[in-house]
């Protein structure tokens, strides 16, 4: 099925569902979730091949939930940040195969744990409103040379919104429209890199089904939470995120 033994296609599947959910509760995750995962019982491109269309179809649900003339606000808002995440993943892309990954997931994965873990210990870092083209500038950057690599451009972003002190609901939907365009240029991108082809299309459009539905049950749990709960699970799936950036250094050094 989709050149996957049966029990590699059903564990793909429930993964999917998983990573949906929590996507859907938080706005962010889902592409770590997937390649951790799918990395320990798929070769490297088959799984970052199936993320990419159940990447493209939750970040458009999230960027429009609250509709068109507020996602497009929320993407004019923070357009220096979307388009260096645009310009540089179309960079990195045609390199996915030749940077050495192993030092690139460490660089970004220790700040990340630094910030996070910074962050929850109630000493918040706020951007001043002069810097804030720089950073946008500087993250987007960041998130785009690592987005053509590895399927994975959130985790700059993040950093940015919670820095900036943005509410529970613009962060999501601005999440949503920064992955979304994002996860467009990344699914051209690896239609000309061979990552998407005719193994990997089936089977990462199959994956949209159990991703669409894990993303309503965590919209769901999303409504449900308050600011501060929301803003704790945020830093500590961004923890998460960064040592799971670092683990993979490793794993490529071992």
């Amino acid at each position: 099925m989709f050149g996957l033994e049966i029990w590699q296609f059903w564990a793909a599947v429930g993964v999917t569902f998983f990573a949906g959910f929590v996507k859907g509760a938080i706005g962010f995750a889902m592409p770590m979730i997937m390649l951790s995962a799918f990395g320990s019982f798929l070769p490297a491109t088959t799984a970052l091949g199936a993320l990419i269309l159940p990447t493209l179809l939750t970040n458009i649900q999230q960027a429009f939930r609250q509709g068109r003339r507020e996602a497009w606000q929320s993407a004019w808002n923070f357009r220096w940040h979307i388009a260096m995440v645009v310009i540089f993943i179309c960079v990195s892309a045609a390199f996915a195969t030749a940077i050495p990954q192993g030092i690139m997931y460490a660089l970004l994965g220790v700040p990340i744990v630094g910030f996070a873990l910074w962050q929850l210990s109630g000493r918040p870092l706020k951007l001043q409103v002069d810097h804030r083209r720089r950073a946008e500038v500087v993250t987007g950057t960041i998130g785009g040379l690592y987005g053509g690599i590895s399927g994975i451009w959130g985790p700059p972003a993040i950093v940015l919104l919670l820095s900036l002190g943005v509410d529970k609901r613009e962060q999501v939907r601005v999440q949503g429209v920064i992955f979304l365009l994002g996860a467009i240029v990344l699914t051209v991108a690896h239609l000309f890199s061979g990552v998407l082809n005719a193994q990997t299309v089936p089977l990462s459009a199959i994956l949209c089904i159990p991703a669409f539905l894990g993303m309503q049950l965590g919209f769901a749990l999303q409504d449900r939470m308050d600011v501060v709960q929301f803003r704790r699970w945020t830093l500590i799936l961004l923890v998460l995120t960064g040592l799971n950036l670092i683990r993979r250094a490793f794993d490529f050094w071992s």
